[in-house]
């Protein structure tokens, strides 16, 4: 396939996969043609697909899913992994309406799920979607197993958001979480 097409596909974009080529980091063997045409080769297929999922939390950082998905892409490609696909989201981790998600899960193509963090994937809970893939023969794997943020505290504003959204509004959600964790911290223990 041609390399404009194969950077389709990845999520990433034309400009940035020309120049992992020209570098010589492409993740995917490649040939350049006399006419200057690049074809990747793509790797034969085993008996399923691996799959790359990318997401971020809000609009405004789309812009980060591209460079998301392009280290994701790198990251697989130096460990041996060969990606069938990349699929990016826009949607809270705490939040269970994520059809991109839901389709990837329900997929039995597809063996292996590769994310970036664990967050990434979800907030909470990501053990249990570990166990029900293994138990479907699937896997997932997580480039990099540390917590983005290791903070308890931030756990609970993120949780506390989400139910004054649905109680409150989505407005003064986040001043009311933060102003029960404000509260909890201030109550004498007992």
């Amino acid at each position: 396939m041609k390399l404009k097409e194969w950077a389709s596909v990845q999520g990433v974009s034309y400009r940035t996969a020309l120049n992992w080529f020209h570098a010589g980091t492409l993740p995917v063997p490649a040939r350049q043609l006399p006419t200057g045409t690049i074809l990747v080769d793509p790797p034969a297929l085993s008996s399923g697909r691996a799959v790359a999922y990318c997401r971020v939390s809000c609009s405004d950082q789309r812009a980060d899913l591209e460079r998301q998905a392009g280290r994701v892409a790198q990251a697989c490609g130096s460990r041996g992994i060969t990606l069938s696909e990349t699929v990016t989201e826009v949607g809270s981790g705490l939040d269970a309406h994520r059809p991109e998600l839901r389709k990837l899960l329900s997929d039995p193509t597809v063996i292996t799920i590769v994310v970036e963090h664990r967050d990434r994937l979800a907030r909470f809970g990501v053990e249990h979607l570990e166990a029900a893939l293994s138990a479907s023969g699937r896997g997932l794997v997580i480039l990099e197993d540390g917590e983005v943020d290791d903070d308890l505290v931030q756990d609970m504003v993120d949780v506390l958001t989400s139910l004054c959204a649905r109680l409150y509004g989505r407005r003064s959600a986040r001043g009311r979480a933060e102003a029960g964790i404000r509260a909890a911290a201030d109550e004498p223990t007992r």
